[in-house]
């Protein structure tokens, strides 16, 4: 007979988070154990550090009144939430956009001069900046990836155009790379291994 698998701590956070949306009401801690292990299969030893960390990402709203403290969440919150990752999001890909064109410009002026080794230098720094930005933009889209497509069914696009943005900077990293290969004789490993660019480099799908 194989082994029943156990419920990870994301799932705890999920069905929990999901208690409060269906309920949208108040509930004491004591209140929460009783019904989580019933209604979502969070067992009760579990549900007050479950509950803590939601209060602690902002999910989950708190307040103590008199001797008593309770715990609410509404649907729109997390959605507001969201709605807020993703113009942090929109507003990194805007200044990663203007980085880029810095760099392209910065290129350009380059391309048009015989380049010396501060201009080398100046590339490979900000072929660094590149690939830094891009991979902090991976993680937040990641993260918009998790969240319930019935509640951010309309943030779906967005998060395809961001994925377009990644890999269409992708292409500027490699095009960098494959500029300093024949400008300066650099060869891409080396570049890769001087700022940890991994070798397996892909686009976002």
């Amino acid at each position: 007979m194989s082994k029943r698998k156990g419920v990870t701590a994301e799932e705890k956070r999920n069905r929990i988070l999901q208690l409060f949306h269906e309920r949208k009401d108040f509930f004491q801690l004591k209140e929460l154990e009783k019904i989580a292990p019933k209604e979502k299969g969070v067992v009760a030893q579990s549900v007050k550090d479950v509950v803590q960390s939601l209060v602690d990402d902002g999910l989950v709203d708190t307040d103590k009144i008199g001797s008593s403290t309770y715990f609410w969440a509404y649907p729109s919150k997390a959605l507001n939430l969201k709605k807020r990752k993703l113009e942090e999001t929109e507003e990194l890909i805007n200044q990663f956009t203007t980085k880029c064109n810095d760099v392209k410009e910065k290129l350009y002026k380059v391309k048009m001069s015989k380049g010396d080794s501060e201009d080398r230098e100046d590339i490979l720094l900000k072929l660094d900046e590149l690939k830094k930005k891009k991979s902090k933009l991976e993680v937040d889209l990641k993260k918009h990836q998790k969240y319930d497509p019935k509640i951010l069914e309309k943030l779906e696009n967005d998060i395809k155009v961001k994925k377009e943005a990644v890999n269409k900077w992708t292409d500027n990293i490699y095009a960098v790379k494959s500029w300093c290969k024949n400008k300066f004789m650099i060869e891409p490993d080396i570049i890769d291994k001087q700022f940890g660019i991994p070798s397996e480099l892909e686009y976002v799908e």
